[in-house]
């Protein structure tokens, strides 16, 4: 039977270290770390998202600042608020919840966030250093999917990882994530040819297409690891609305160890949002310490 990867428990481990982390660099340097989050609009499902941010964040004794904008909010006004917020010091994290609202380019605002707040992980100098393995603040969802593959598997060389989803968010990057581990990765999405056959050779698969319950029991092989980045709301044959992944969790258990939907990667994408922060405050203190 495969054992279960537990998102919950991983992520508290996660947050009680953050919590250690944040008492020290208090203590040290007189630096309470800072997060802002910007929610433009009221899509209901943002709305939870930022609440729970909110809490986790002053559960662990950082500063959270909202900034809260109506849904006709122009990117010039966006744009001025994110520069007021990269020019103070006392924000260390600077997180502007998708989606946003169809007269603003996202792809516009995340560049506009300076890379040493991007605690999201999402500018583009952040993605090049992810890619050249050169530092610089990680994706948090890729991240919390590597935590939670390290705590079933002791050494990644030499593995094959499957990963199914290619977009920037998560595909892209815990691919390369997987390739700082020397595994051999191969990337595919939902039209790739011969996609069961591919996942089929793989020792790791990362789930992350969006598309539910793809990923069949007969897609992997004895052994492998699953970890399942989708999350879809439906309403299945019996007319309960449940959360769904995009693997069939009830046909893989002869896979060594999988994630729950829920209860798997979500619980860890905020702890790391939060880990992030708190590296974003210790480097801007390291820099202050050199001029």
């Amino acid at each position: 039977m495969a054992a279960i990867i537990d998102g919950r428990r991983m992520a508290a481990m996660v947050t009680d270290q953050v919590a250690t982390d944040v008492a020290r660099l208090r203590a040290h340097s007189g630096t309470t770390p800072g997060l802002a989050v910007v929610l433009v609009g009221n899509d209901p499902a943002s709305e939870i998202y930022v609440r729970r941010k909110v809490a986790e964040t002053r559960k662990a004794g950082m500063r959270s600042m909202e900034h809260r904008l109506p849904a006709d909010t122009s990117e010039e006004t966006l744009f001025a608020l994110i520069d007021t917020l990269n020019r103070d010091d006392d924000v260390h994290g600077i997180l502007v919840q998708l989606p946003l609202p169809p007269q603003i380019d996202a792809g516009r605002v995340l560049d506009a966030i300076a890379p040493t707040k991007d605690v999201d992980g999402f500018h583009p100098v952040n993605v090049g250093r992810l890619s050249t393995g050169t530092g610089g603040l990680v994706p948090c969802t890729p991240l919390g999917c590597m935590m939670l593959l390290e705590s079933v598997v002791d050494d990644f060389r030499g593995l094959k990882a499957v990963v199914i989803g290619k977009s920037n968010i998560v595909g892209k990057p815990v691919a390369m994530l997987l390739l700082e581990r020397e595994c051999t990765v191969t990337v595919t999405h939902i039209l790739t040819r011969d996609l069961p056959a591919i996942v089929r050779s793989a020792d790791i698969i990362v789930a992350a297409a969006g598309s539910p319950r793809l990923v069949r029991g007969d897609w992997v092989r004895d052994g492998a690891v699953v970890i399942d980045v989708g999350i879809t709301r439906m309403t299945e044959a019996d007319g309960v609305t449940r959360l769904v992944g995009d693997v069939a969790a009830d046909e893989i258990g002869h896979a060594r160890a999988y994630t729950p939907v829920p209860g798997g990667v979500g619980p860890m994408t905020i702890a790391c949002l939060l880990a992030n922060t708190v590296r974003a405050a210790e480097l801007a203190h390291d820099r202050g310490q050199m001029t």
